[in-house]
């Protein structure tokens, strides 16, 4: 199984980290060990002291795929989960600096918190998905998957050029601005507004 995350999917979120917006996706990997699911706690790490919350959809690849071309690519995922990619910023924003690569900021234990996956025609209305993330009950991120900037398909024929997809494999598709610090106590909670109208919870996660 493989965690594969895209950076700057969301022109504003590029912009509040005074990042470029690209020209192609930004692919980065997490190991299996980042998983956490079934609302574990997480544990804030010691080796940070700038822990930020970045809430994305994911989606779980239904079938193996490699090179996939773009008329067949909606036919890879047909479910979704929310999920928050935990990013170390102070380590990320110093190894960014140096021009290291930044996984020990994004790929530590524990870092791919992912909810409960529904059925992607549950959720989705016009092409688009409606997400939030609330922490300790107050909304800070608020996305619309219309404003990504590489679509769903497009992920899928992009990432599969490199890496042959598996089924179970999860793709994390890019958080929206709102980013922001958390602290020991802080409770997290993503929701999608489903076909109806209404607001599903689909994360729960505690940091203690």
């Amino acid at each position: 199984m493989k965690i594969i995350c895209i950076g700057r999917n969301y022109a504003e979120h590029a912009k509040e980290l005074n990042n470029p917006v690209p020209a192609k996706p930004v692919v980065f990997m997490k190991p299996p060990s980042a998983l956490l699911v079934n609302e574990k706690p997480f544990y804030y790490p010691d080796f940070t002291k700038d822990l930020h919350h970045e809430l994305e959809v994911v989606l779980k690849i239904c079938k193996n795929g490699k090179a996939v071309q773009p008329e067949f690519a909606s036919g890879y995922y047909d479910e979704i989960a929310l999920g928050i990619d935990f990013t170390a910023r102070d380590l990320q924003d110093e190894l960014k600096k140096k021009g290291h690569p930044w996984e020990i900021a994004k790929g530590f234990d524990n870092s791919a918190v992912v909810g409960k996956f529904v059925p992607l025609d549950k959720v989705q209305k016009d092409g688009n998905i409606e997400f939030f993330l609330k922490k300790n009950g107050e909304k800070v991120q608020h996305g619309h998957t219309r404003d990504m900037i590489f679509t769903f398909d497009q992920l899928i024929v992009y990432v599969s050029q490199y890496f042959k997809l598996l089924q179970g494999d999860l793709i994390f598709t890019g958080t929206p601005a709102g980013v922001g610090p958390v602290q020991i106590g802080d409770l997290l909670e993503g929701y999608v507004v489903t076909g109806e109208g209404k607001e599903e919870q689909l994360l729960g996660c505690e940091v203690k």
